[in-house]
């Protein structure tokens, strides 16, 4: 095990609640849903998505087909990215606001200011992404990244995915911890050279068991891996 130089972590169930996404972020998008289709409809942006989630889903209803994906928390592109879009509007105005783990904004400022390069890979959509992090319970931390991707890349449990963002940011494969609470997404990680970490928090009950190696919070990675703790 080497000192990574990069890290790219996941969202849900690793710096941020299971819960919150499921409990606060699906429900204002679902509940939002028609009256943002009635008013972006024509925009050229919504207008593509659209013809995509036509494209996956020919011949049904558009809003039951995004409805069904939402109840499935199906990993599609267009629904993730019209989630994003959705959901820029409450973070803009204040009805949401990210939230972080408490031990997470100080150990990501504590690796950002000792050089290392932070990625975010999710299966929300990059905008969505940005938004979190930029309107977290921590403040403004979007600054602290050099990158964001979703599935536009490839999805989280292939191993292509994980080479591609490495190439991409211009690193060797085992230059890059992936933190993640999934450990089939760790296992497509190291398959594709990377160093893994499973989040196994006890706030979403996440149970330990995987052949990664498990921390239970950020500061129990940076013990792991040789990382800068905060303070």
């Amino acid at each position: 095990m080497t000192r990574p130089t990069a890290i790219l972590v996941d969202i849900e169930g690793t710096t941020s609640a299971i819960a919150f996404v499921k409990d606060t972020l699906f429900p204002f998008a679902e509940a939002a849903l028609d009256g943002f289709l009635a008013d972006h409809a024509q925009d050229p942006v919504v207008a593509a998505l659209i013809e995509d989630v036509r494209a996956l889903a020919p011949g049904q209803d558009l809003v039951a087909t995004l409805r069904g994906w939402m109840a499935a928390d199906a990993k599609v592109t267009p629904l993730k990215s019209l989630q994003g879009l959705i959901w820029e509007g409450g973070f803009s105005d204040g009805r949401l606001q990210g939230h972080l783990w408490p031990d997470v904004a100080p150990c990501l400022r504590a690796w950002s200011a000792a050089g290392l390069r932070l990625f975010v890979y999710s299966s929300g959509s990059a905008r969505a992404q940005k938004l979190l992090f930029g309107h977290s319970v921590a403040g403004d931390l979007s600054g602290l990244f050099g990158g964001f991707f979703d599935t536009t890349v490839g999805p989280k449990r292939v191993p292509h995915s994980y080479r591609q963002i490495a190439a991409g940011i211009g690193l060797a494969p085992a230059e890059v911890l992936f933190l993640s609470d999934i450990a089939e997404e760790c296992d497509a990680a190291r398959a594709a050279g990377l160093q893994t970490c499973r989040l196994v928090r006890a706030g979403d009950g996440t149970q330990p068991g995987s052949a990664h190696p498990e921390a239970a919070d950020f500061p129990a990675v940076a013990a792991a891996f040789w990382l800068p703790r905060p303070g």
